[in-house]
């Protein structure tokens, strides 16, 4: 397999990356994305925003024919995704994540984002809500952000010229296990195949915005 280090025909062209960017089910398995370009790719996806600013989400990015050979069997109705993309990454939420919560704050301190007292005043407040949520809610606030992060990664692959695929369908009690992850503390959000298409994604019908909105 041949590896290409470079960006693939990148695009800073807003509409050219929303509106153009379809699902991809078959790939260009000559396409490999470095792990150099992966880890920008991963980096940008994660200016996404996310409540309190506690980044719940976590990546396992299996790019290697190991790796891929160990998800294949979890993932039985995308196999063409797995197989042939260069890369499929598992996005999780991590149960544990307020864990960071004092490097997160602290840092926006160091960095000169925040100021001490407001970092004091916000880290109180964060420990309290974090202290009283139900688990219930936490699980849905953790979803909805590593949600959103899922769709600005795929939304930033395309800005670097690549298709993605987010995926649904594969064996999310098995997954974590699988990978040597903590089956309690990570749990899965979706899978998105990422690669170059070699067929293109068909286009498909979005219901109108009259249809789904409501005006008050």
């Amino acid at each position: 397999m041949s590896t290409m280090t470079g960006k693939f025909h990148a695009t800073n062209n807003f509409n050219e990356i929303v509106l153009g960017r379809r699902s991809v089910k078959v790939y260009d398995p000559e396409v490999k994305i470095s792990r150099e370009e992966m880890t920008e790719i991963l980096t940008e996806a994660t200016r996404a925003p996310s409540a309190i600013n506690m980044q719940p989400w976590r990546f396992l990015v299996i790019d290697s024919a190991e790796g891929k050979e160990k998800l294949a069997p979890l993932a039985s109705f995308n196999q063409s995704q797995v197989l042939t993309s260069s890369a499929v990454i598992a996005v999780f939420y991590d149960a544990n994540n307020m864990e960071y919560m004092d490097e997160i704050y602290g840092k926006a301190v160091e960095l000169g984002y925040m100021p001490q007292d407001i970092m004091e005043l916000n880290l109180q407040q964060a420990k309290s809500y974090y202290a009283n949520i139900s688990s219930s809610d936490l699980r849905d606030m953790n979803l909805i952000d590593s949600g959103i992060v899922s769709m600005q990664l795929m939304l930033v692959a395309r800005a670097h010229g690549y298709d993605t695929n987010p995926m649904a369908g594969y064996d999310k009690e098995r997954i974590a296990e699988v990978f040597g992850l903590h089956k309690d503390r990570f749990q899965p959000v979706m899978l998105i195949s990422i690669g170059k298409a070699a067929k293109e994604g068909y286009p498909s019908y979005r219901l109108p915005v009259e249809t789904i909105t409501t005006w008050a």
